[in-house]
């Protein structure tokens, strides 16, 4: 199977970023899936990917909408790296919508493509993307996927390269959790449920995480539409409520409601270039209910 591996090897790779590429893919794990996550989606990713970066995992996903960015963020707001694999050159961030974000990822960690900068995305430009996420990762994860979707396509070309497959089960009534459960039924995927199992799939031989020490996070007890606004603020920069409405999936005016309650509790900043983060660390958030 190394042959398949071999014969689609792109040319080369352009890097933009400050990871060290050594560094960084000596110890990385694929977060992917559906566009449009679910909340607990979202909330599972963002668990997933802040708990092996605080491992020493890089966290590689595609830069797209929904489990992408929300595991990008996780990472991001933890101080962790993670690199992002696009479909077009590395100087055409996309989608244009998570522009923000791709820019800091590309701070802390490096956005990375086979194509050649100035280049467009097509639609068999991402199916390249998925293939070379699969490729610069010790093992994938699927969090949520429909049940034909473009992180199937990804666990597919983990499995074709001998690299271990991860998939997170939800409801059996939930559409956007089918192909989950059709990656463990029928292709051999290990149900994933916590960080820990993570771990197993991409550690090294024995490699376990830490047991649970039972600390609050900083974010424990926030309700979804809070959680969703603050995933979608930059760590670095700024950007404009409309930006980050459309990034969390939110209407206009419950978002500009939730930066106000974010701001008064010193979890958010706005500057002159737009809100972000303030770079809470762990320190407890206590949220004003609307």
């Amino acid at each position: 199977r190394g042959g398949v591996a071999t014969a689609l090897r792109p040319l080369g790779l352009w890097w933009r970023g400050t990871a060290d590429p050594a560094l960084s893919l000596g110890r990385s794990v694929a977060v992917v899936g559906t566009r449009a996550p679910t909340p607990y989606g979202r909330a599972v990713t963002a668990d997933l990917a802040s708990g092996v970066c605080a491992e020493g995992f890089t966290v590689v996903s595609g830069g797209a909408f929904g489990i992408d960015a929300a595991a990008h963020r996780a990472v991001l707001g933890a101080g962790g790296c993670t690199i992002a694999v696009l479909a077009g050159g590395v100087d055409r961030l996309y989608p244009r919508g998570n522009d923000g974000m791709l820019r800091a990822v590309a701070e802390s960690g490096a956005v990375v493509s086979a194509q050649a900068p100035g280049t467009g995305v097509t639609r068999y430009r991402f199916l390249d993307r998925n293939r070379l996420i699969a490729a610069l990762s010790r093992a994938t994860v699927v969090v949520e996927a429909a049940a034909r979707s473009g992180a199937l396509s990804t666990a597919a070309w983990a499995s074709a390269m001998d690299r271990p497959v991860g998939a997170v089960p939800g409801p059996v009534t939930s559409v956007a959790s089918v192909g989950c459960h059709l990656l463990v039924r029928d292709r051999g995927a290990v149900l994933v449920g916590r960080a820990a199992d993570v771990i197993e799939l991409a550690g090294d031989m024995g490699e376990t995480a830490a047991p649970p020490t039972g600390h609050s996070s900083s974010w424990d007890g926030l309700d979804d539409v809070t959680r969703r606004v603050l995933e979608a603020l930059p760590v670095t920069g700024g950007t404009a409520p409309a930006e980050i409405a459309a990034s969390a999936g939110t209407a206009p005016t419950v978002t500009r409601a939730v930066l106000g309650r974010l701001l008064s509790a010193g979890a958010a900043v706005r500057g002159p270039e737009g809100w972000r983060r303030s770079g809470h660390g762990g320190v407890q958030l206590t949220i004003p209910v609307a």
